[in-house]
């Protein structure tokens, strides 16, 4: 056991080496601006992006989360793809405006634009996003921290422990990205998504034959055995309510996530950005194979429960199925492909945004040099990559429950976008006061743990949201027959 630990863990620390050489090759050719360190020069091509874009949603949890909820769960687990496919036609609406507005005025973040569509004195409502937006990004950094962290220790078998594991991808995320930017964060997802989709095909295909003998063999004794797993509610009774409220949540917060909104600034052209909406089902397929893990899970560990369903994935692959050591390394390696790759755009974005949304705020950043501000987002990224990893060692929630906590907040931004781009009555006022009330609504209800009918914490603080937008927005003064975002134009 000793050796192949010793073999696995050598497979991986040379993985990451690889990540960090690429990751910092990118910076050749560079532009040393603040506009090139953000958006890539805004000339990203069709297939970097396509995996940039991948790599945003694809992460620690689609390789633990997501099979852990078809493990404790079964059906329920579903939700996952059915938001993915919704959220590319929520893209497909708004990301064009937002990418061409974007280019025109050299927005580099998300409360840029919101806060140039609703001007406010002192410019408080982009403090506002800015705030909500890192409040909401910072779990879901942890989720990666934390996921990475777990893929160490089950496959090394303790010989790299929790805390050290976390610490390398972290160190090696922190380095590329403080390197080379989007630069770097768009090669090395190039080179890890292809990564983690051929692992993630292999080890779901593998793994379920192993055990069962195939996927159709699978199914049919899950059916006769546990029938519970195949059928709404689930095995563990998740309501048709929260079901529903979690795909919308989920597919309506995927445009408003400041990570894959500023990656809207950073194509070509509208034409490459749609053509990578077009394309990026295919990336989806990734998390079909990881689902059926989950689901071999329900049998095979029937008699020996896990104390956290996120293991499900890294205790059938190391401790049941009969893979070779060397194996087991190349699909630590895939998984820690998808930590690493969300890991490494969450912090290029929460750093951008804590030194241009809040820290301009702060008397000593105001009027910055170009320059000035290009290292405090450097700086930025440390800081903000050290937060996530120690919130990681608090030992925190279900990989799932975080992330869809993390929605529920980001959601809130999405009736004032809206409105900017499409209705011509909304206010600032309608803007601040429905973001307000929506995101305590929402972290009231995560604390409390009772939201009503069932549904998501983050559907009812959006339902709230939009009603005072709507109501205060409607009532208040109109000068202007013209968007939000038409009056930028």
């Amino acid at each position: 056991m000793m050796n192949d630990s010793t073999l696995i863990t050598g497979i991986t620390l040379a993985y990451l080496l690889i990540v960090l050489i690429v990751g910092l090759k990118a910076r050749q050719g560079q532009s040393s601006s603040l506009e090139g360190y953000v958006t890539g020069g805004r000339h990203m091509g069709l297939m970097v992006l396509f995996f940039i874009l991948g790599a945003e949603i694809f992460s620690a949890f689609a390789f633990l989360g997501a099979p852990g909820w078809a493990y404790s769960k079964g059906a329920p687990a579903l939700y996952i793809m059915a938001y993915l496919t919704l959220a590319v036609l929520v893209w497909w609406i708004m990301a064009p405006h937002i990418s061409r507005l974007g280019r025109q005025h050299g927005f580099l973040t998300q409360a840029e634009f919101l806060s140039a569509c609703y001007p406010s004195k002192g410019n408080i409502l982009g403090l506002f996003v800015g705030i909500v937006s890192i409040l909401a990004m910072i779990p879901y950094l942890t989720i990666q921290i934390a996921g990475a962290g777990l893929l160490f220790e089950a496959a090394t078998a303790g010989t790299i422990p929790f805390w050290l594991g976390s610490l390398l991808a972290c160190a090696v995320v922190t380095a590329y990205v403080y390197a080379s930017g989007l630069q770097g964060i768009g090669w090395t997802n190039l080179v890890q998504g292809i990564m983690m989709v051929v692992v993630a095909w292999f080890l779901g295909i593998a793994t379920v034959d192993q055990l069962y003998g195939g996927v159709e063999e699978m199914f049919r004794q899950i059916q006769q055995e546990a029938p519970e797993y195949l059928t709404m509610p689930g095995a563990n009774g998740m309501s048709w309510g929260a079901f529903s409220t979690a795909i919308l949540v989920s597919a309506l917060g995927c445009v408003m996530w400041p990570h894959i909104f500023m990656k809207f600034y950073s194509a070509k052209s509208e034409r490459t950005l749609k053509r990578a909406f077009i394309l990026y089902p295919l990336y989806s397929y990734l998390l079909i194979p990881i689902v059926f893990i989950g689901f071999a899970g329900v049998l095979a560990l029937k008699d020996t429960p896990l104390d956290s369903p996120d293991r499900v994935l890294l205790t059938l692959v190391i401790e049941v199925a009969d893979f070779p050591a060397w194996l087991v390394g190349i699909a630590l390696s895939g998984a820690l492909a998808a930590a690493m790759s969300t890991a490494a755009n969450l912090a290029h974005t929460s750093a951008t945004i804590l030194v241009r949304d809040v820290g301009v705020h702060l008397p000593a950043c105001r009027g910055l040099s170009d320059e000035r501000a290009l290292t405090l987002t450097k700086y930025g990224v440390v800081v903000v990559s050290l937060a996530a990893y120690l919130l990681a060692l608090a030992n925190p929630a279900s990989l799932v429950s975080l992330l869809l906590g993390a929605y529920g907040i980001v959601v809130q931004l999405l009736p004032m976008l809206l409105g900017a781009l499409f209705w011509r009555k909304a206010s600032r006022s309608g803007a601040f006061v429905g973001l307000a009330v929506g995101a305590a609504l929402t972290i009231y209800l995560m604390i409390s743990g009772n939201p009503p009918f069932g549904w998501t914490p983050g559907f009812c603080g959006l339902l709230v949201n939009t009603l005072v937008f709507v109501v205060i927005s409607w009532y208040g003064k109109h000068e202007t027959s013209e968007t939000p975002a038409e009056a930028l134009s």
